[in-house]
């Protein structure tokens, strides 16, 4: 029986809300957001690995550059040469990389309770619900915010009528925003935090260092 994810994490909540990891299942109140982007090896959940983990933190009208997480793991098995035709990572470009329980801990502590943005962020967040359960007996327990629905809302109201083109380059042409490192995960969270802000506040966002 599949349970569905509403269900799931409030019994998480229930069974971890006095354990080491409560904060996470608070409510957030603060003015934060976090941008999340995962590289993987397959876009298939159930066969994936996690090679990379980038996140920006948002405030208000500003892009924290300098307050990032920038995670490369050590190569999977499964690191092919198909795989490598998409996002351009080798196994030598993972030499240095840290094994995943390590990266898991620093991305909890970096995200904390705040809302987490992304594009198609229900994958990255289904990636690392896929190997997050099985260490902690939760996962994210975030809210999500999906920037395509965030720019699909905004164009059919400011332009009624037709199909809205949501493919990321479109998106970022379309608000004037720059591709940084497109395909990493680091240069895809950033990027998605400035559309974010663009959309937000209707106005260039500034970064902050």
């Amino acid at each position: 029986m599949i349970i569905p994810r509403t269900i799931r994490r409030l019994q998480e909540r229930r069974v971890h809300k006095n354990g080491p990891w409560a904060e996470l299942f608070e409510s957030y109140s603060g003015d934060e957001v976090v941008s999340l982007d995962c590289e993987t090896t397959s876009l298939d959940v159930s066969k994936a690995e996690i090679l990379s983990i980038g996140a920006v933190r948002i405030k208000g009208q500003k892009v924290k550059t300098s307050d990032r997480l920038d995670i490369r793991l050590k190569p999977p098995a499964s690191l092919t040469g198909e795989s490598i035709k998409v996002h351009k990572i080798r196994a030598t470009d993972l030499s240095d990389g840290i094994e995943l329980d390590e990266a898991l801990d620093k991305l909890l502590a970096f995200i904390g309770n705040r809302p987490i943005l992304g594009y198609y962020v229900n994958y990255d967040i289904r990636m690392i619900d896929k190997f997050l359960r099985p260490k902690y007996g939760f996962g994210l327990p975030n809210k999500s915010i999906e920037l395509s629905h965030v720019y699909h809302d905004i164009i059919k109201w400011k332009h009624v009528g037709g199909d809205v083109d949501l493919r990321f380059d479109t998106i970022a042409s379309k608000l004037d925003i720059p591709i940084i490192q497109r395909h990493t995960a680091l240069g895809d969270a950033i990027t998605v935090a400035l559309m974010y802000v663009r959309l937000k506040h209707g106005q260039a966002p500034t970064s902050t260092h």
